[in-house]
């Protein structure tokens, strides 16, 4: 397969009552097609959110929104527009950076989090010398993160909702 340049579809989630950003990379080919964040089934990040905040599994786009705005959290991705092979975070090129300042500007937003390696690296290189603002990175909830089962992946995401106190 061939890289393809592919724009951000997503538009961000967040609003003056947001606490804390979550970002991933750049969206996969099942979430570009279902039209919002972590659209692949097999993706823990739904599940792992709504155990955290103990609530039940949006399913709707409009759920997944709801849940991300009634628990203050705001999210996007690192990455605006890529060169990129389907889904393969390993093979993305040509980056351009989101500009974060306005969810930072309209919003209460005091901790950024990134979702998995890659998207802590592309923050690193993009955004961070931008901003001049430190992410924590947690545990990919990504399927290819095998190692990582969704109850430690929970454990693990509790400092999402410690950030909002």
């Amino acid at each position: 397969m061939e890289a393809v340049r592919v724009v951000h579809p997503i538009a961000p989630v967040f609003d003056r009552d947001s606490k804390v950003l979550i970002l991933g990379s750049f969206p996969s080919v099942k979430s570009r097609e279902a039209g919002f964040f972590y659209g692949h089934p097999q993706n823990r990040y739904w599940k792992v959110l709504a155990a955290v905040f103990g609530e039940k599994v949006p399913s709707s786009i409009e759920e997944k929104k709801a849940f991300l705005l009634r628990n203050h959290i705001a999210a996007w991705d690192v990455i605006q527009s890529c060169d990129i092979v389907g889904s393969s975070d390993s093979s993305i090129k040509n980056v351009v950076a989101n500009d974060l300042e306005e969810i930072l500007k309209k919003s209460q937003v005091m901790q950024i989090f990134v979702n998995g390696k890659t998207a802590e690296k592309m923050y690193l290189k993009y955004t961070k010398p931008k901003l001049g603002r430190d992410c924590i990175c947690l545990p990919s909830t990504s399927p290819a993160n095998a190692a990582w089962s969704v109850e430690k992946l929970v454990e693990a995401w509790k400092v999402v909702k410690d950030a909002m106190t």
